[in-house]
C-alpha cells in the first residue's frame, strides 16, 4: 500500500483556508495526512479550528527566538520529527528564512489573494480595489527566497465590479481561495507539478 504524504498547515490568522484544506482531506478529494497545524500565534482562531477537524496544534512562540533563522530551524525541526512532506502556508505572517526554503525546497506552498506579480504582501486584496484594477483573483506558487515570488501552480482571476464593495470583493477571493488551494495540493500529492525555472508543468 502507497504511503501517504503528511501535510502541515502553517497559519497565523483565522485559518479559513486551513479549514479549506481539512475539508478536502475528510472528503477524500485527495490521499493525504493533515498531520500538523503550525502557528506563531498564541491566541489565533486558527487553533480553534484544528481542534474541531481533530488535527494536532503545535503553538511555536517567536519571541523565544533571538533570530528568524533560529525560529526557523524550531519549526524545521519539528516538520522532520513528524515526517512531513508538504508544508502549505496558509495565512502565516512571517518572512520564511533561506535555511527554511532550503530544507524544503519546492514543498512548501503559499497562497496569495491576487493575480501575481501584482500587489504583493499583506493587504492584497484592499491595495488592487484601491487601485482601482479591472481584474483581480488568486495565485498558489512554490515559495522561495522572495516574498510571494517563487514558481506559479495555479491562478483564477475575477472580475472586479466598479460598484462593488470591498467586504463583497474580499468574500468573492476567499471562496475562490477555498477552492484553488486544495486543488494545487491535490497536483502536488498526486506528484503531477514539475518545476523548471519559474515554470510549473502540470503533469498528466
Amino acid at each position: 500500500m502507497k504511503k501517504m504524504i503528511n501535510i502541515a498547515v502553517l497559519a497565523s490568522g483565522s485559518g479559513s483556508n486551513f479549514e479549506a484544506i481539512a475539508k478536502a482531506v475528510k472528503r477524500g478529494y485527495f490521499k493525504a495526512n493533515l498531520k500538523l497545524l503550525m502557528t506563531d500565534k498564541e491566541n489565533s482562531f486558527v487553533r480553534l479550528r484544528a481542534k474541531r477537524f481533530k488535527v494536532r496544534d503545535i503553538f511555536v512562540n517567536p519571541k523565544d527566538f533571538k533570530t528568524r533563522r533560529d525560529f526557523d530551524r524550531q519549526i524545521i525541526k519539528i516538520l522532520r520529527k513528524e515526517k512531513i512532506g508538504l508544508v502549505a502556508l496558509a495565512g502565516f505572517m512571517r518572512i520564511i528564512s533561506p535555511v527554511f526554503i532550503n530544507a524544503f525546497r519546492n514543498k512548501i506552498l503559499n497562497i496569495h489573494p491576487a493575480i501575481l506579480p501584482s500587489f504583493k504582501g499583506v493587504d492584497a486584496i484592499t491595495q488592487a480595489y484601491d487601485y482601482g484594477v479591472r481584474i483581480t483573483g488568486v495565485s498558489v506558487h512554490f515559495v522561495d527566497q522572495k516574498m510571494d515570488h517563487g514558481p506559479i501552480i495555479l491562478q483564477e482571476a475575477l472580475g472586479i465590479d466598479s460598484n462593488e464593495k470591498l467586504k463583497e470583493l474580499e468574500e468573492r477571493i476567499h471562496k475562490i481561495e477555498h477552492r484553488l488551494y486544495p486543488k494545487a495540493i491535490k497536483l502536488f500529492v498526486e506528484k503531477k507539478l514539475k518545476v523548471k525555472g519559474r515554470k510549473v508543468f502540470l503533469l498528466s
